[in-house]
């Protein structure tokens, strides 16, 4: 009779066991466009600069991709085809859901802003990465990361308007930039892409058109690193 009672303890114990193994939670990752302080919505996106001059903000587009959780710089998690387009012009934010491992243990989050070499030589595909989605150049081309439009009075241009679209993957013009921020809350994440912290790196009088691949979108894509920051 012991014996019985101690297998069906010792049954009761590992199925609890496993269950605890196979349980899932899902992690929310809030991408969201800033403006210094300020939340950036398209409808309402007039601030100022640092010089008090006004900027305004009317297109800004990028690609988060190859997302990972990290425990001490180790991939502990890794989001299978991680492509995702974050676009202002919707509500400003993105929600992606991420299904983890209860016992996950992670401090960091990794992702890459555009699109990696390989599936960039593989061609115009679907979702987030379908071409009518504005963010595809040709076949030879590839993807565009990052587009950036507005006004600023700097500008010697007509209508005192800046574009910049950033993109290219062939060496030794890659524009793909990689980025590690520290996570505290592990409920959800909120990123935040402050579009001031990368204008601030440009001067708008001499530098405000970039729509080809090169070395100029390579040299300022790695300031757009400056823009992301873990917002708890």
């Amino acid at each position: 009779m012991m014996n019985r009672v101690s297998i069906c303890v010792l049954l009761i114990l590992f199925k609890n066991l496993v269950m605890a193994q196979n349980a899932t939670y899902s992690l929310k990752v809030n991408i969201t466009p800033y403006y210094a302080h300020h939340e950036l919505y398209l409808k309402d996106s007039s601030f100022s600069s640092n010089d008090l001059d006004s900027v305004e903000i009317s297109l800004f587009k990028f690609y988060i991709s190859a997302i990972e959780l990290l425990q001490d710089n180790k991939t502990a998690f890794k989001e299978e085809n991680s492509y995702h387009l974050i676009d202002a012009t919707s509500d400003g934010v993105k929600q992606i859901q991420l299904n983890l491992p209860a016992s996950l243990k992670y401090n960091q989050i990794k992702f890459n802003v555009g699109i990696d070499s390989a599936t960039n030589v593989a061609g115009a595909e679907g979702g987030d990465l379908d071409p009518m989605r504005g963010m595809y150049w040709t076949w030879q081309s590839g993807y565009i990361n990052l587009k950036l439009e507005g006004t600023h009075p700097h500008c010697n241009t007509r209508n005192h308007g800046f574009t910049f679209h950033l993109g290219g993957y062939r060496y030794p013009y890659n524009t793909l930039q990689s980025i590690v921020l520290p996570v505290i809350n592990k409920e959800s994440i909120t990123i935040k892409a402050d579009v001031k912290k990368l204008l601030q790196t440009i001067n708008l009088s001499t530098t405000n058109q970039m729509m080809t691949p090169g070395k100029g979108a390579s040299d300022l894509s790695q300031q757009v690193k400056a823009m992301f920051s873990t917002y708890e």
